[in-house]
């Protein structure tokens, strides 16, 4: 392979671009901003009296005749170095990620027109490029991974994260999908699924575990409340609000204040104190109240008579609170009894 500089790059793109129509050259360079401003199809076509699909037909048109013309110039080098990065990366990766990762291999950064990188790839008929959807990054990827495929995939991922209802470990999601459509494109693997997560802006991954929908805000969380929840979720067990906040903090890089998290948790129903300043999610099965409304709850699922240590045991699955204290609350003769050798039941309970 010769030697690639961007100097070489740019005198090759501009060869080929000297070999288009006036309209398609001027087109593409100013689409891209070779020379400096890149111009929205709105700008050319206004500069041109023509509309902004008629500006998108003429640059389609240049690029297939860039991408007939490459193969025989040095330009063919960088779609190999391309092609092969794309298909590294499982077949399919966004228009930024691939040009980057391309710009990053050649040790161009910063001194090369990514549009015109793009340009390059896009005239690849070997490669090919998404068009322009709601909720989609623009991507390329190798022709055997259909449209279909892609969209069967990312629709299939929506459906069971709208079913759950909440964040699933990734593999786990990519298993269930790949269960589904395995049979119909065979070329789906694992890190096809994952990859095609990627293109789309309302699937979030979060943690190199989780995935879930941007809408929940759980894994790309903004208020003080998504982030509490954020972290009762990656740590997966209850926490002392002091040691919440600095939790948040340390995650996020933004320092808050503890009293601040601390009223955020008794203010939201999602949270539930089942201690000394220890809370945990509503969502785990916890529920509000005192020692005491959590006994009688208890009685009220059980409905006969306990003994202490099977008292304790229950209160202890929803709260954090010391055996004494458990035992002291059944002591109290205005809400329970003892009806035979250490069992108690609610003052005047049914049998």
């Amino acid at each position: 392979m010769v030697a690639i500089t961007a100097t070489n790059i740019q005198s090759a793109f501009e060869t080929l671009l000297s070999q288009l129509s006036d309209k398609e050259s001027y087109v593409i360079t100013h689409r891209i901003g070779l020379y400096g401003h890149k111009e929205t199809l709105q700008e050319i076509g206004d500069n041109y009296g023509i509309t902004r699909e008629r500006v998108r037909q003429i640059e389609d048109k240049g690029v297939k005749s860039i991408g007939s013309m490459i193969k025989s110039t040095p330009l063919a080098d960088i779609q190999w170095m391309a092609a092969r990065i794309l298909h590294e990366h499982s077949g399919i990766m966004s228009r930024d990620a691939l040009v980057s990762a391309l710009i990053k291999e050649l040790g161009m950064g910063g001194v090369i027109n990514k549009g015109m990188m793009e340009v390059i790839l896009q005239a690849d008929f070997d490669m090919q490029k998404s068009k322009p959807r709601l909720n989609t990054v623009t991507y390329f990827h190798e022709p055997q991974i259909t449209r279909k495929s892609i969209e069967g995939v990312h629709s299939e991922a929506v459906k069971i994260l709208k079913k759950r209802r909440d964040v699933i470990e990734q593999d786990a999601l990519y298993e269930k999908i790949l269960e589904t459509h395995k049979s119909q494109f065979s070329f789906l693997n694992t890190a096809l699924v994952d990859a095609v997560m990627d293109v789309f802006l309302d699937v979030v991954k979060g943690e190199k575990i989780m995935i879930g929908l941007a809408s929940w805000h759980i894994l790309n969380p903004k208020t003080l409340k998504d982030k509490a929840i954020y972290i009762f979720k990656k740590t997966n067990k209850p926490l002392h609000f002091l040691e919440l906040a600095n939790s948040i903090s340390g995650h996020f890089s933004s320092k808050v204040k503890v009293n601040t998290v601390h009223n955020e948790l008794i203010r939201n129903n999602e949270f539930v104190l089942i201690g000394r300043g220890i809370y945990a999610l509503k969502a785990w099965g916890y529920t509000s109240g005192t020692v005491q409304d959590v006994i009688l709850e208890i009685f009220n699922q059980i409905k006969k008579p306990m003994s202490s240590d099977d008292i304790t045991a229950e209160v202890l699955k929803t709260r954090i609170v010391k055996s004494n204290t458990i035992y002291m609350n059944l002591q109290n003769k205005k809400i329970f009894e003892r009806v035979g050798r250490n069992l108690y039941q609610p003052k005047g309970m049914k049998k």
